[in-house]
């Protein structure tokens, strides 16, 4: 019996490393990859290893702001965090998307002690192979007992959280938007209600029981401009009160305060419409009135 065991146990040493491990190395080179193309402000580099998505997302935000692109893209707030010291938790695949999970102290580079948090890194498979798609930092500040979990290998919670496993979808890729003229933002107040917004059929939103103001992709231009929206009451929600939705442009110059270039208000106790579509005008008094005149 001894010599068969011996030969067991030498073919288990020299099995292949498992798929797990493939991927876990694939997708940490590449994150290094966008990471090093990142801190270099290499954009060819950049645009190869990110995920098309992404990249005409960055894109279109950066032109939305009157920001010049690529340049802007390398403008952020943090550098990326090494993963060297971090604690690998797991990887995991849905068909064309993965995540991997990293716990441990998390170093942005911003100064401070860093504490112990969790990473999850996102990607997706296109054509040039795994590409880097965008990083989840998770401040467990407030979740001690997660925390505590993750320090010793529990992985519950990167189970139980579905924001945190691959979904399998690869976002299409947004249509490239000139320029922005107007830098707009939409503004919604929906206390127990789901909105949703698009403005000249380019940005689209989704507001759940909020009050948040989010950037208007393409932003507003001379003219008419076109707002869609619908509501939705959501049944844990109180159906009499007061929301708005609004479209609010804004200026580049220091001082120069917003303009209010739509409303759509619907006050306590009225009911609001399901759909609608409406438009407003950004003409030749608007305009010098964003631009200081």
């Amino acid at each position: 019996m001894t010599r068969p065991l011996t030969i067991l146990a030498c073919l288990a040493f020299a099995m292949p490393a498992s798929a797990d491990d493939a991927l876990r190395e694939t997708l940490e080179r590449t994150y290094a990859t966008w990471r090093n193309a990142m801190i270099r402000k290499d954009f060819n580099a950049w645009q190869r290893i990110t995920a098309e998505h992404r990249v005409m997302e960055v894109r279109n935000r950066i032109v939305s702001e009157q920001r010049p692109f690529p340049a802007s893209a390398f403008e952020i707030p943090a550098a990326p965090p090494a993963l060297d010291g971090l604690r690998f938790l797991e990887v995991a695949r849905n068909g064309r998307t993965a995540k991997a999970s990293y716990f441990g102290r998390i170093n942005f580079g911003v100064g401070g002690a860093p504490t112990e948090n969790l990473l999850v890194l996102s990607f997706v498979q296109g054509n040039r192979g795994w590409q880097y798609d965008r990083a989840d930092f998770v401040n467990l500040s407030a979740l001690p007992e997660v925390r505590r979990e993750l320090a010793t290998g529990d992985l519950r919670y990167l189970r139980e959280t579905p924001e945190i496993r691959p979904s399998g979808d690869v976002p299409p890729t947004p249509v490239a938007v000139p320029p922005a003229q107007y830098i707009a933002k939409v503004y919604v107040f929906c206390p127990g209600r789901e909105v949703q917004v698009q403005v000249n059929r380019a940005s689209r939103h989704r507001f759940t029981n909020a009050q948040e103001a989010e950037l208007v992709i393409g932003g507003a231009r001379d003219g008419r401009n076109e707002v869609q929206f619908s509501i939705r009451q959501l049944e844990e929600g109180p159906a009499d009160k007061p929301m708005t939705i609004r479209v609010y442009l804004l200026s580049t110059i220091e001082g120069v305060m917003p303009v209010k270039a739509f409303e759509y208000l619907v006050r306590e106790g009225e009911e609001p419409q399901p759909f609608g579509t409406r438009d407003f005008e950004v003409d030749a008094a608007t305009a010098a009135r964003i631009r200081g005149r």
